[in-house]
């Protein structure tokens, strides 16, 4: 508990204000991935430990750098063991989440953490991105899928074409050198070094990058 409590200070350094609500969700995270991890390998084992840092904090860049239009609805593409998707969806409960990935356990593990907080603004979907039919997003959020170029060709189709308000696109937590990357896209993104948002040892070369429609 003590051990949650100063990772929970990690996350509260950087977001002061969060509810009791999103604390105590929060909170449970910990014990709900190491025991699903246990089971099933979501996380690197050399990470579980720093889960709030390297994943929550992580994935709650974007939460730093984004304001999204309430109502919103937001893809996470191949969310894995839920991230960004999950603490987005707790830091914004006034925005919708619809989290994909390919693979079904996966989806399992997520659906229960989800429900295990009390998590009621996110839906998921077990298949790939790029089958979504019939749908359309505000915003795309992904972390460390695929590259650039395969992301931006699944995501612009699905997403509402012509916002131009800061919480739309394709937002992709990105990290190294993206130079070769970005050309082989052929595309402009905005790109934001997530050290300078949040100023850890851990975030040097992590970045949060946004492709407009």
């Amino acid at each position: 508990m003590e051990k949650t409590k100063a990772n929970l200070e990690l996350i509260t350094k950087y977001f002061p204000h969060l509810s009791p609500l999103q604390l105590e969700q929060l909170a449970s995270l910990e014990e709900l991935y190491k025991d699903w991890n246990s089971k099933i390998n979501l996380i690197s084992r050399k990470d579980i430990d720093s889960i709030y840092r390297n994943h929550v904090l992580h994935s709650l860049s974007i939460a730093a750098a984004f304001r999204f239009e309430t109502g919103s609805e937001i893809l996470d593409i191949g969310t894995g063991g839920g991230f960004p998707g999950i603490p987005l969806a707790i830091f914004f409960p006034a925005l919708r989440f619809h989290l994909v990935d390919s693979i079904g356990k996966k989806i399992k593990v997520v659906e229960a953490i989800a429900a295990g907080i009390g998590l009621n603004n996110i839906s998921v979907e077990n298949g790939r991105a790029e089958k979504i039919t019939k749908r359309k997003f505000d915003a795309a959020v992904s972390r460390a899928v695929a590259p650039l170029k395969e992301l931006w060709l699944w995501a612009k189709p699905l997403l509402h074409k012509g916002k131009t308000q800061q919480g739309c696109g394709l937002i992709c937590l990105k990290g190294g050198d993206l130079s070769t990357e970005i050309s082989a896209c052929g595309c402009h993104p905005r790109i934001l070094d997530i050290h300078a948002i949040f100023p850890e040892e851990y975030f040097r070369q992590k970045f949060i990058l946004q492709v407009l429609t």
